[in-house]
């Protein structure tokens, strides 16, 4: 949310989110898989589709009374129920639709895993360097794919490295490793990535997230040291308003995500009829707004995020930061001692 407020490129150096959201996601996959393979696919969908048919509720029909010239038809509108590639939208509905990539991206990472955990426990290496390989083709020979499939394949591609880093994670692989080896190996990565997207500038010069290859390898390198790091997270427990926030993220993380941009789009359009640019410094007009992009947020939870407990199957609420008390279970009486045998 702060990189689509605040669009600068150093904000990806510091920390590349979505490669890490994708990395975690990779490793807690693994674990529901050993489970069962077809529920674990069949939850990740029900955890995830359920928040964006109520944002296709909402969008579509906006859509489409602010008037939707090259609208598609009816047909393609099906990828806002099942997202196997970017769902369509208007000028105006595209704040929403901007971010849809992840949910796409996400999808089908979910619906390959069954297959990437079995190729990578016979053939790790190989697997995690698979992704990279097939990147790096797209790029080559583009323009034999469709605007449409090269797009989902690039996301997924460039991703799907990181995805896999997590089951070597969950599986122990990195564990196992020297921390100098890995190290070294996530400094090269962080360097090639930098050192190609350096020597190869776009037209407004150093633009990492601009080259993907070169993003792709920046972010396993990253996305290595950190998960082979694995900093314990005890204390987090021990601050309890943190706490909660945290867990206030987790259970609306999928709400925040699809209305983040929408928030901002909105503070930004508020910016005038507001008059913020009244208060005395820029810092402080630009602190205001994007403080109202996180009450719209808090709004977009309260008011929407109850779909996400119904997905996963809990008692919808409307504020995540109350925690369900569980029912007292009624005492049981001790059953009277049998008579031992004379």
């Amino acid at each position: 949310m702060v990189f689509h407020a605040f669009p600068i490129a150093a904000l990806e150096l510091v920390f590349p989110s979505m490669a890490v959201m994708f990395a975690l996601g990779g490793s807690l996959m693994v674990k529901s898989l050993d489970r069962a393979e077809v529920q674990a696919v069949r939850n990740r969908l029900r955890r995830l589709l359920p928040a964006l048919w109520v944002m296709a509720l909402i969008v579509v029909p906006l859509m489409i009374r602010d008037g939707w010239p090259d609208r598609p038809s009816w047909p393609h509108m099906l990828l806002w129920v099942f997202p196997i590639a970017d769902p369509p939208s208007s000028e105006y509905g595209s704040p929403a639709a901007g971010v849809l990539w992840y949910l796409v991206t996400y999808l089908w990472l979910v619906l390959l895993s069954p297959l990437l955990l079995r190729l990578y426990r016979r053939w790790n290496l190989p697997t995690v360097l698979l992704p990279l390989v097939g990147l790096m083709l797209l790029m080559a020979y583009r323009d034999m794919f469709g605007d449409t499939v090269a797009w989902v394949a690039h996301n997924v591609l460039m991703f799907g490295a990181c995805w896999v880093l997590g089951f070597a994670h969950r599986e122990g692989d990195l564990a196992k490793l020297r921390p100098a080896t890995v190290l070294g190996v996530a400094a090269a990565c962080v360097g090639g990535g930098l050192g190609w997207a350096y020597l190869h500038p776009g037209e407004e010069g150093f633009d990492l997230t601009g080259r993907p290859v070169a993003y792709a390898i920046f972010s396993v390198g990253f996305v290595l040291a950190l998960l082979r790091w694995t900093p314990r997270m005890d204390w987090l427990a021990r601050i309890r308003p943190l706490d909660g926030l945290v867990s206030m993220v987790n259970n609306r993380a999928v709400t925040i995500y699809l209305w983040h941009n929408v928030a901002i789009t909105v503070a930004i359009a508020l910016y005038d009829p507001l008059e913020l640019w009244k208060l005395p410094t820029q810092g402080f007009q630009t602190a205001v707004d994007f403080s109202i992009a996180i009450a719209l947020i808090g709004v977009a939870v309260l008011v929407l995020g109850w779909v996400e407990d119904l997905a996963a199957r809990r008692r919808p609420r409307l504020s995540p930061f109350v925690r369900r008390r569980e029912p007292a279970r009624p005492a049981v009486a001790a059953p009277e001692p049998v008579p031992a045998a004379h």
